[in-house]
């Protein structure tokens, strides 16, 4: 069993012993801690409420509505839900705060508490460590009988969510509805199987192939939407001859798409296609975070725009958006996030932004991804002992490279030229996590090995 206690929310597996897994004690602990801190920041007494369609949903959404009700909070629950759906509410029911109950890409084993302030973004460093501490002291109280909170249900917030996509200017109905696309879509059995065809449909896109789009939280395969876990969707795509594929996680603020061909159009692409488009109509700067592709910057600074790194973590990247203004921004794992509509990850506005961007570029998926700077990122990792002084460890790798450009806002990254190594530490292992870019496969796993040579090396001159 595992629970993991981050900044950001709780996460774990069910069942298990207290503090061991994701258990209901833990469930009504962090959120009667959550519940106190929004209240006393806020003086708003109501929490806005969703959850993915993962198995132990329901469950775990009957404990977090009882315990806000019991210290006197009101709750909106939007049930089967999305987190960009519940991050739009947040600040539309000018609430404390938002929970949603997802575990994002992790198996059906898990689930978690994805914690949101008054304006419907994660939150913080410094809120999230008051939260622990909260909950570690168990600093709350529950309400009498004559101020219990109300539960509320409301189900119009996907209307809502889709009504606001259509309402914005880059997203072109019209231009979608005349390309008359095929698509075929996989949901993971979550509730993007809801969101999904439903955003389609509004935006014009007659012919729909789903796959897995059952809400039944039985994952027909890993929840992840990386290429390995992909293949009925590529293989559909062929079959239909459809136009595109699209996936997203279960909780639907990761998208990826797949080319006419079967192939993966690649989940680094889709914040670069999505910010090639809206760079063609809004001049800004792009943001992204230090482990995501050097395709996005290049397509900025051909479109003369700036391009900005933040730490790894969407409200890292929301943060260096507003300090930079960011128009376009996210993750190299698929997360868009376009302030326009809200500063959060939305794989819903990505869909309607790729596909007017693909309406009005009139050519194929293929096509369309052969314009862009093709790189390769390579994902590894090293494990150390539990005795290690990792911070010191990547101060000496550093310092080896101290005449090359490098970063240290999150880890270290280096970079040259166009290639560049990210070093990581992990928060919960002693693990050293590396990724490399290059433009093959080739050159981005040598400076991977050549980085962990360095490494060894260091580790055996300390010793």
């Amino acid at each position: 069993m595992t629970l993991i206690k981050s900044i950001s929310g709780i996460r774990g597996t069910i069942g298990g012993a207290a503090g061991e897994g994701l258990t209901p004690l833990d469930i009504v602990k962090f959120t009667s801690a959550f519940g106190s801190w929004a209240v006393k920041r806020s003086g708003i007494k109501k929490i806005v409420l969703g959850r993915d369609a993962r198995i132990s949903g329901s469950m775990v959404n009957s404990l977090v509505t009882g315990t806000l009700v019991g210290m006197g909070i009101d709750v909106i629950d939007l049930g089967l839900s999305t987190t960009p759906t519940v991050q739009i509410a947040v600040p539309d029911e000018r609430a404390a705060g938002g929970i949603i109950i997802t575990a994002s890409h992790n198996p059906k084993q898990w689930n978690a508490l994805k914690l949101l302030n008054e304006k419907g973004e994660f939150i913080n460093d410094t809120d999230g460590k008051e939260v622990l501490s909260i909950a570690e002291n168990s600093d709350f109280t529950y309400a009498e009988v004559n101020d219990l909170g109300k539960l509320i249900s409301d189900d119009s917030y996907l209307q809502k969510h889709i009504d606001k996509i259509l309402a914005l200017p880059l997203v072109d109905v019209a231009a979608i509805t005349k390309a008359d696309f095929s698509v075929v879509i996989d949901c993971v059995n979550s509730t993007g199987g809801i969101f999904v065809p439903a955003l389609l449909e509004a935006l014009g896109v007659k012919t729909i192939y789903k796959l897995f789009c059952e809400p039944d939280g039985q994952f027909a395969h890993n929840p992840e939407p990386l290429p390995e876990n992909l293949r009925a969707l590529s293989q559909e795509v062929i079959k239909k001859n459809a136009d595109l594929g699209i996936a997203v996680d279960p909780d639907v603020d990761r998208l990826c798409f797949v080319r006419e061909d079967g192939v993966m159009f690649g989940e680094e692409y889709t914040l670069v296609s999505i910010a090639d488009y809206v760079l063609q109509h809004t001049m800004g700067n792009t943001v992204s975070n230090l482990s995501s592709s050097r395709a996005l910057r290049d397509v900025a600074e051909r479109a003369g725009a700036g391009h900005f790194e933040s730490a790894v973590g969407e409200i890292n990247v929301v943060n260096k958006m507003k300090e930079v203004h960011g128009v376009i921004g996210g993750e190299g794992s698929g997360g868009i996030i376009y302030p326009e509509l809200h500063y959060g990850r939305d794989a819903l506005v990505g869909i309607a932004l790729f596909l007017t961007h693909l309406a009005k570029y009139g050519k194929p998926v293929s096509v369309l991804k052969s314009t862009y700077p093709n790189y390769y990122i390579s994902k590894n990792k090293i494990t150390l002992s539990s005795e290690m002084d990792i911070d010191a460890l990547l101060m000496k790798v550093k310092d080896k490279y101290k005449n090359q450009p490098h970063s240290t806002i999150d880890g270290l990254k280096i970079e040259f030229d166009k290639e560049w190594v990210h070093l990581r530490r992990s928060n919960t292992e002693p693990i050293i996590r590396i990724y490399s870019e290059g433009n093959s496969e080739t050159v981005a796993n040598n400076l991977a090995n050549k980085i962990i040579t360095d490494i060894k090396e260091i580790l055996n001159l300390n010793e």
